[in-house]
């Protein structure tokens, strides 16, 4: 039932019906809003109707735009050094109605703050009627473009230039306008919009699953997330290896973990086998990096080698320096990996039993959205977590185009291994984590943005 100006899937009135007649179907209806339903929200309106229908109800209170969008613009409405009051009014009255409802005179001396809803089209309207009124010209006003949201932009002026200002600057709908000397708070108080990757707009490649922790730190500092899931992480569809590996723990010297995956999917078999940690009490372990050695304590489990370099290789350069000559080890990963760490160990002497613990596939999205944000110059990067990111990603573009697709997108990688397979496939990468980690990634592409 979504509604923006000029295009509204149901008119208010068949939004009331729907309502009322879900509810007399049995269901339990939720009428989510954005803002508060009771600020020019029309929830007053769907409250009477379902009053009039005999239908219960309950209200859960928004936080509304003129709160959160003027707390993200560093604006406090109130403030004892400029004003103790502050008024809502709609920028949008009813066109139907004979006349303006709104006491100009009132708000233009009678009220410290003013908060503007869907007040943009009519915005020289409202400051001429405020200067007309009393109100002075040199007011200070903002106004607020998708306040909270990673692209927010704010924009400030006085009544007397900001319709010119807001003209220059393209602002449209959504926004709000606020109108008060506590404006000029936001020159020292601004604090959403600084933040360094504040409206980049950032491709997350990663598993849905699993890309939550790269989504949230990216978010927090700044940037619109775009979701766009190149792979899916399933079981083996041969479980018969693992199965084979788990019940013959006991003739294992060590298990190495090369990803979170191998953990996750490893234990979640071992337990469905109706087993538990203590059956590898007698291993040693290794794993390929901190977030899998922290995966692997959280089952219990502390990691007898952590490489200082998140790779294969560096795996190998720790084992050297121990006897492996006769020793068993099992290593747990995906069906398609990097032959480097069986190969290796084999020539140092162990026996090395390599079983598929999980796949990687190709997940169900057909890049059109993706594709619409290229085209429309969307994408200001593009970040690889992994070498079947950039494989599965590769097979969303098509072939002809990707380089003009790509023209102006930076390529964020992981590490080397996912960069060396990006360069393959074509692709400048402009960003490379030093740590091959989350958390190194988001370092990298900060550091850039310096």
């Amino acid at each position: 039932m979504g509604k923006k100006g000029g295009d509204h899937t149901l008119p208010q009135e068949g939004i009331n019906a729907l309502i009322v007649e879900k509810a007399q179907g049995g269901a339990v209806v939720a009428r989510l809003k954005g803002g508060d339903p009771f600020i020019f929200g029309r929830g007053g309106e769907e409250a009477e109707v379902l009053i009039a229908a005999g239908i219960a109800f309950e209200v859960v209170p928004g936080v509304t735009a003129a709160i959160g969008a003027s707390a993200y613009a560093g604006i406090p409405l109130t403030h004892r050094d400029y004003t103790s009051d502050v008024a809502f009014v709609t920028g949008h009255e009813d066109p139907t109605k004979a006349e303006s409802s709104v006491d100009w005179k009132a708000l233009a001396t009678g009220i410290g703050t003013l908060v503007f809803f869907m007040g943009v089209k009519n915005l020289p309207t409202i400051a001429g009627q405020l200067m007309a009124n009393g109100r002075p010209a040199d007011t200070p006003v903002a106004v607020i473009r998708w306040g909270t949201t990673p692209r927010q932009r704010t924009v400030t002026g006085t009544l007397a230039t900001i319709v010119d200002i807001v003209r220059e600057a393209g602002l449209k709908a959504p926004a709000i306008i606020i109108v008060g000397g506590v404006v000029k708070l936001r020159e020292t108080m601004q604090w959403f919009e600084k933040r360094p990757l504040m409206g980049r707009r950032i491709v997350v490649t990663r598993a849905r699953e699993q890309a939550s922790d790269l989504v949230r730190k990216l978010t927090a500092v700044g940037a619109e997330c775009i979701q766009c899931p190149t792979i899916q992480v399933f079981p083996p569809a041969d479980p018969e290896p693992l199965d084979q590996a788990i019940a013959s723990l006991d003739q294992y010297d060590w298990v190495v973990f090369t990803s979170v995956n191998g953990v996750d999917f490893f234990f979640r078999r071992l337990f469905d086998k109706g087993l538990d940690v203590r059956a590898l009490g007698h291993l040693k372990t290794a794993t390929i990096g901190p977030a899998t050695a922290q995966r692997l304590r959280a089952f219990g489990l502390a990691s007898d080698i952590i490489p200082a370099s998140y790779r294969a290789e560096s795996v190998v350069d720790a084992f050297a320096a121990m006897p492996v000559t006769g020793s068993k080890i099992l290593l747990p990963r995906a069906r398609e990996a990097r032959s480097v760490l069986p190969v290796e160990l084999t020539r140092m002497g162990a026996i090395v039993d390599e079983v598929t613990a999980y796949e990687t596939r190709q997940a169900d999205n057909d890049g059109t959205e993706l594709i619409e944000r290229l085209e429309s110059g969307g994408v200001d990067m593009v970040t690889f977590t992994s070498s079947s990111t950039v494989k599965n990603f590769h097979r969303l573009l098509p072939a002809e185009r990707i380089h003009d697709l790509l023209d102006r997108v930076q390529v964020a990688s992981i590490g080397p291994i996912t960069s060396e397979t990006a360069r393959e496939l074509g692709y400048t990468v402009t960003i490379e984590a030093a740590t091959f980690t989350i958390d190194g990634l988001v370092e990298a592409i900060l550091n850039a943005q310096a």
